[in-house]
């Protein structure tokens, strides 16, 4: 445990911990809801008990010896069976990039199972060319039909330009559009069920949501669209200079919980059903899908296989880096270090290695993107570094804390 005097940006944990079984901190967000620069409120954090295991670790060692995954398997058979249609109509929607989860999902439903799915993609900001070549793997090799939706590309740069200025969390205007999608498609196209793949809480967020097999309603709540904030600002102060319009917004906004309920749409996720590994994801989708791994690692880690379809991804993970202590390589290691695939003094190096490591390959598209100069690109970075986190040293900033 490590202690100093400095105070917290976001109302992170002033201890820094790092967990005794991964490597991943206390830093961690439970949650995906915006942050501001001020600790205005205790932001919530993955948690740890008083043996310095975090929430992660404890529940795959819950998962591994105490789930019966054979009596969560035919609670899978038996929800199929409740949506599943014999008139050829769809009976599930698999939101998903085609990345080797959702190529997972969509291919195991349907070839497993017998369910009939229709795939919907939010498209990425901008695709790389390994995305591309899986995206339509994923339809031509894996055998799906598919609804690629695009956001108005003018309003989806200036919603990721305000996110990161606003927020360091570029890809903020992504993960609500992505998280939206499959409901949405799913009321339109007359289907009930939505499959996603794993619930983010394996992987630290809130560990009561590991035991619901269903997304939390909460995200659903309805509300006035007009105080929905995007970038860290409300839609209703974006469209004051008459640019947009509520209607540009239509894709960004939730469906409340009513609307899915009055037309019998549930959202469940497959990892509480089947026992999750994303290798073994990565696996399966390679042998029957078509999906290919990069031919060079991600920057900031040391993977070829996951969330590659997107140029603009690895600057969520390089914020993710300046704001909480914690990159790419971090989030990788820690979930193979549960999984068996890697021993955490492994993943310690591997950290040390490539976590800090900024993704320059795409840095000039990235600025491009949201319309900004490398000098205000370092001026927005440098302002979210927490002082309990980092310091300079001889012109260079330094993590005050890194795992070991």
């Amino acid at each position: 445990m490590i202690k100093n005097n400095a105070s917290p940006f976001f109302g992170l944990p002033e201890e820094v911990i790092f967990c005794r079984s991964c490597v991943i901190s206390n830093q961690r967000p439970s949650s995906t809801v915006e942050f501001k620069h001020t600790a205005e409120e205790k932001k919530k954090t993955i948690g740890f008990g008083d043996d310095g295991i975090c929430d992660a670790c404890r529940f795959h060692a819950i998962k591994e010896k105490q789930i019966d995954w054979k009596n969560r398997e035919e609670q899978l058979v038996a929800t199929l069976d409740k949506f599943r249609k014999t008139d050829g109509g769809y009976d599930v929607v698999v939101p998903g990039s085609g990345g080797k989860d959702s190529a997972f999902t969509s291919h195991i439903l349907k070839y497993r199972y017998g369910m009939n799915p229709l795939t919907v993609t939010w498209a990425p900001h901008r695709y790389t060319e390994i995305g591309w070549k899986n995206f339509e793997a994923w339809c031509h090799v894996g055998g799906h039909d598919n609804i690629l939706f695009t956001p108005n590309g003018k309003l989806h740069r200036l919603l990721t330009r305000l996110a990161f200025k606003n927020l360091l969390h570029p890809f903020q205007p992504f993960i609500v559009g992505q998280r939206i999608i499959g409901p949405l498609m799913a009321a339109k196209f007359d289907v009930q069920l939505v499959m996603y793949g794993e619930n983010q809480a394996e992987y630290g967020n809130d560990p009561k949501e590991n035991y619901i097999p269903t997304m939390d309603k909460k995200f659903f709540t309805a509300g006035d669209p007009y105080e929905m904030r995007l970038g860290g600002v409300s839609i209703r102060d974006i469209i004051k200079d008459g640019e947009y319009t509520i209607n540009d917004f239509t894709p960004y906004i939730p469906p409340s919980a009513e609307y899915l309920e009055e037309r019998g749409v549930e959202v469940h996720y497959l990892g509480y059903y089947l026992r999750w590994d994303p290798q073994e994801c990565y696996y399966y989708a390679v042998e029957n899908t078509g999906f290919q791994a990069n031919s060079e690692r991600t920057p900031g880690t040391y993977s070829k296989y996951s969330s590659i379809d997107d140029r603009i991804d690895m600057f969520h993970y390089f914020t993710t880096l300046i704001k909480f202590g914690i990159g790419r390589a971090t989030y990788d290691a820690a979930q193979e270090v549960r999984n068996e695939k890697i021993t955490r003094e492994e993943a310690v190096h591997l950290v040390h290695k490539y976590d800090q490591e900024f993704p320059a390959k795409y840095y000039e598209d990235f600025l491009e993107y949201i319309g900004m100069s490398s000098d205000e690109f370092w001026e927005t970075i440098d302002k979210f570094r927490s002082p309990h986190l980092w310091e300079k040293i001889n012109e260079e900033w330094k993590l005050r804390h890194v795992v070991k």
